[in-house]
């Protein structure tokens, strides 16, 4: 399917671009929906607290910039992003955190929204290792107030992320 034609699929059946490619990799999910408030200081740990899941299981996306290039870091809300761990990661020197207006930009997913899955452009990932603890974890489903769950290594495999470990408490 063009890259039009899912955009358009995704918005005329009210799913969003990350839940469109994971019907279509035919990968085993769950959605969990809840209601977002705006007022609410982070949006991970509003997800856990609303679908009752400990913040470990809950991962945020993260969009940094690592010698140039636009990364994508995938972390537990229960910890930060380190960036040095980052950077070596993916074999760089310098990581920062990039300008939010490219992330949601070259992501076409809004902050506070922004998914590994389905994102305009696919951008390099790396999942924090301590997703593999657990059968499965929740990330932003592409819009705030909506979830996916699925098994750590169908992330992995979706997205060809790197698993190396990139979060500190």
């Amino acid at each position: 399917m063009a890259k039009s034609a899912k955009k358009k699929q995704a918005q005329t059946s009210g799913g969003t671009p990350a839940t469109v490619a994971l019907t279509a990799a035919g990968t085993p999910h769950t959605l969990h929906s809840y209601a977002h408030d705006p007022a609410a200081p982070s949006y991970g740990e509003e997800a856990a607290q609303a679908l009752g899941v400990t913040p470990d299981r809950v991962f945020k996306t993260l969009v940094a910039d690592v010698d140039g290039a636009l990364t994508v870091a995938v972390v537990p809300v229960a910890g930060s992003l380190d960036l040095k761990a980052l950077a070596a990661a993916v074999g760089g020197k310098r990581a920062t955190m990039a300008d939010p207006a490219a992330a949601e930009r070259t992501t076409g997913y809004v902050r506070g929204g922004i998914s590994p899955l389905g994102q305009r452009k696919r951008l390099r990932t790396v999942l924090d290792s301590s997703a593999s603890a657990h059968p499965t974890i929740c990330v932003s489903a592409g819009r705030r107030g909506l979830e996916v769950e699925l098994a750590p290594a169908d992330l992995t495999t979706l997205t060809g992320a790197t698993l190396a470990p990139i979060s500190r408490p």
